[in-house]
């Protein structure tokens, strides 16, 4: 997803960085690293983890084997709680049954906010009737036994044209915040829409649908603007379009968030797991950007890095 143009200067200072570590180049902060990495969870912060294993691939002279996956944040969780992954990147924080699954499993974790989010309310880019939709709408389209059929019966304006819905599966953590937020009860959703883990199946979906509404992540929509386009959403404030700026003042609401990943405890007694965490969080803001969502502010990132640091010194 990172253009090579915006890659050119962080590859170059990676490749320096890993040229002073020895001859094989494995070394990272004077650490020689080997191994493996496993990382899964959400579709939404797979993009950031991507970005990340991909750089931590260069500085480390291909030496740790890192992969990135996306089974939602649902899914992820249940990987991660059975010790299957090392961490596990989450759209949501963990429910309470996840943490519960985990405790039963001896699995222990630290959780870190890595970057913002907003979730954004897509239609076709030839879509010329609908620009701003309020959060009573939103409900009225997607909460249970919903009778919004055809555009008209969101706004009598609109045309009488069948409403086709695209949206996160059920174990994604879009789909927990996004029926949260809108419904007021997670997992409350109607079923008859078409639905992916897979943000790009919805982008597609989207886009080639010319009477589609969907939802999902705010990089994905920022990587397709030529082929979306993006409501504003009506949070009770007045109409607000998803942007860094109002992701980060919190003006696009309710619909803004914080995206985390989770480490699992033991695996941060490996040193490639703990030298990537670190790296994760010393590249974060750059990488963040890239991908195209919102970076935390420079003192959120150094808190994060300080509790990590505080956990990782104890083992």
């Amino acid at each position: 997803m990172i253009e090579n143009s915006r890659r050119t200067s962080l590859t170059a200072v990676l490749v320096v960085l890993a040229a002073c570590g020895g001859g094989d180049g494995a070394q990272v902060g004077g650490e020689a690293l080997s191994g493996r990495i496993e990382i899964d969870g959400s579709s939404t912060v797979y993009p950031i983890s991507e970005a990340v294993a991909e750089e931590f691939t260069i500085a480390t002279g291909r030496a740790v084997n890192t992969t990135v996956a996306f089974t939602g944040t649902g899914g992820g969780f249940k990987r991660f709680c059975a010790g299957e992954t090392d961490i596990s990147d989450a759209s949501r924080p963990i429910k309470e049954s996840e943490a519960e699954l985990c405790a039963q499993s001896g699995v222990e974790y630290l959780e870190l906010r890595v970057a913002l989010d907003g979730l954004a309310v897509l239609v076709h880019p030839s879509n010329d009737f609908a620009q701003c939709i309020t959060l009573p709408e939103l409900k009225r389209v997607w909460e249970p036994g919903s009778t919004v059929k055809i555009w008209s019966d969101v706004r009598p304006e609109w045309p009488a044209e069948a409403i086709r819905l695209y949206g996160p599966g059920t174990n994604s953590g879009t789909f927990d915040y996004f029926t949260e937020a809108v419904m007021g009860t997670e997992d409350a959703s109607r079923p008859d829409y078409t639905a992916s883990e897979d943000d790009n199946v919805l982008v597609q979906g989207v886009e080639g649908d010319r009477f589609a509404l969907g939802y999902f992540g705010y990089a994905y929509f920022e990587e397709n603007q030529q082929r979306l386009k993006a409501l504003q959403v009506d949070g009770g404030a007045g109409c607000v379009a998803p942007t860094p700026e109002t992701i980060t003042s919190g003006t696009y609401t309710p619909l803004s968030r914080p995206l985390m990943i989770y480490v699992r405890k033991a695996s941060l007694s490996r040193p490639e797991v703990r030298r990537f965490v670190e790296f994760y969080l010393e590249q974060a803001a750059e990488l963040v950007s890239q991908v195209g969502y919102v970076p935390l502010e420079a003192g959120h990132y150094l808190a994060e890095r300080a509790r990590l640091d505080a956990e990782a010194g104890g083992r």
